[in-house]
């Protein structure tokens, strides 16, 4: 496969400002940065990102990934960040060799009308990043059978997710999310740790490293500090992986979602406790109830 140029320009990711506290003292503290980046494909602009700027190329790459506006990562050149003008430039490998833009091929421009719009992606907790209408592609998602999960393994990347140095503790005000190893000797251990002002920034950088590397789900471990909404379970049945944790809570949707696609699902996960919801049959260790059935 032809290599992709990608620039390297992550942005500081705290910086420190002068708060009062209770006793009105001066205190140095530090915060979490926030940008915005417009990605532009083929130099047309599709959205405006806010994110921390850990991983701007493959916060780029795994949305292009995530809303299926890009087949393959092979069909793009290079991807450039620039934060003077802060933008993301992707192009096409179409536009480099033929001079004529991507989305210009029969069914691209198309696809791109019905799933974006020139809007901007609050790092808020709501709607996120999907455009267009996600559900229909659930049923063509086939997730390992016989992958299994077990509780010392679960244990494993909870401890490590709790232990690894991150913004979060230093800062507040980000969401992290973490691919692990479900693999041999190696199982529990963190691949990849990304943190952004918003949840979905944070797993469209790993999606994008993923498609990037060529790695498969099906023994990889997903972790979120975020809740699991239908989105977050929806891009993790995307990238194949059959198991999705949380420290916090889970909707309604989320719950339905994971059910339908046949993620094994675990939140509230928080010291030696966790609540197992949805997917029981791939978990060693859970306990047989009438709720799984």
């Amino acid at each position: 496969m032809p290599l992709l140029e990608l620039t390297d320009n992550a942005r500081p990711l705290t910086y420190t400002v002068d708060a009062i506290d209770e006793e009105g003292r001066t205190v140095p503290t530090a915060i979490a940065g926030e940008h915005p980046l417009t990605l532009y494909l083929d130099r047309r602009e599709l959205v405006t990102l806010m994110t921390l700027g850990a991983a701007p190329e493959h916060l780029a790459l795994g949305y292009l990934r995530n809303q299926r506006i890009v087949d393959a990562v092979c069909d793009l050149a290079s991807v450039q960040v620039d934060w003077d003008t802060g933008s993301v430039a992707v192009t096409s490998r179409l536009l480099k060799d033929t001079g004529t833009p991507l989305w210009q091929q029969p069914g691209i421009g198309e696809r791109l009308e019905e799933r974006t719009g020139r809007r901007t992606v609050t790092t808020g907790c709501g709607q996120g990043t999907v455009f267009g209408d996600l559900m229909g592609e659930l049923d063509g998602i086939r997730l390992p059978t016989q992958a299994r999960l077990t509780q010392e393994v679960l244990y494993t990347v909870m401890d490590r997710v709790r232990r690894h140095e991150s913004i979060y503790k230093v800062a507040g005000a980000v969401h992290g999310c973490a691919l692990c190893s479900n693999a041999g000797d190696s199982r529990g251990e963190i691949l990849a740790f990304v943190e952004d002002v918003g949840r979905h920034n944070a797993v469209d950088a790993i999606a994008g490293r993923m498609w990037l590397e060529g790695a498969g789900g099906h023994d990889k471990i997903f972790y979120t500090t975020g809740r699991l909404t239908s989105e977050m379970v929806i891009k993790c049945a995307q990238m194949g992986i059959p198991f999705l944790l949380s420290r916090s809570g889970l909707t309604q949707m989320g719950f339905e979602i994971a059910q339908r696609v046949g993620i094994t699902m675990v939140g509230r996960c928080q010291g030696k406790h966790y609540l197992l919801f949805t997917g029981a049959a791939r978990f060693l260790g859970a306990p047989a109830t009438s709720a799984f059935a």
